[in-house]
């Protein structure tokens, strides 16, 4: 028996096409941060158990819609995820047989309306599917949760999310703005930061996503998501400085 689980907060674009998505699961469960618009009420209008928590982070969160699951197995699934047919199915066998007690999935990111196969964003791995009694996220890790298995090595699964990431450039500064301003205070929590790293990071950022990381593959994606991650972490840098 799985639940899907959706962690979700001003979700009502998106909401109702990823449930359809999880209409094969045992149990489909939305986890509302304290939305302002209607993600609550069309998620219970599609079928879904709906209950709140005032979001706090993403590993709380997660931690919290584990606990309240009716079932062992959870997969969790973002609200611009989708879950092929390919994966539910996938899903379904490797609970029956599982031998680990969670398992990477890999996405396909559709960012500025293209998959983007290189430059860092892919295979992309989330473990996302879990046994909840051997699996919690590690709530010292705000972001890019972490995920602590009681014992041995995760498994991974062959089928794909989708993942309909950033959609304008507008939604990549916003959350990449968010991310830096972590990722500085994690700089600066680790001791002196050198401030030659202001323009020799971002040079080497740029390195390895568009030559290390093949993003010259992804044609003019490639180059400006190269381009756009060496600039934010220049930010991560500038922050600490600021």
């Amino acid at each position: 028996m799985i639940t899907a689980a959706v962690i979700a907060r001003d979700e009502e674009s998106n909401i109702v096409a990823c449930l359809e998505t999880l209409a094969w699961a045992d149990e489909r469960l939305v986890l509302d941060g304290g939305s302002s618009d209607l993600t609550v009420d069309l998620s219970r209008q599609a079928g879904a158990r709906a209950e709140q928590r005032p979001f706090d982070d993403f590993p709380r969160q997660r931690n919290a819609a584990m606990a309240l699951a009716e079932h062992d197995w959870v997969l969790f699934v973002d609200a611009d995820e989708r879950v092929t047919s390919e994966l539910a199915a996938e899903v379904r066998q490797t609970v029956e047989h599982a031998e680990h007690d969670g398992y990477f999935v890999p996405r396909f990111n559709h960012i500025l309306g293209k998959v983007i196969r290189h430059t860092g964003w892919y295979p992309d791995y989330q473990m996302r599917l879990l046994d909840r009694r051997h699996a919690r996220y590690d709530e010292d890790v705000p972001v890019h949760e972490v995920v602590e298995l009681d014992g041995g090595e995760p498994g991974y699964l062959r089928e794909h999310l989708v993942h309909y990431n950033y959609q304008t450039l507008g939604q990549f500064f916003r959350k990449q703005e968010s991310y830096s301003d972590f990722e500085a205070s994690q700089l600066l929590a680790g001791g002196p930061v050198r401030a030659r790293s202001l323009l020799s990071m971002p040079i080497r950022e740029f390195a390895r996503r568009y030559w290390q990381l093949q993003g010259y593959r992804d044609g003019g994606h490639g180059l400006l998501l190269s381009l756009l991650m060496a600039y934010f972490t220049f930010r991560r840098y500038q922050k600490c400085f600021s």
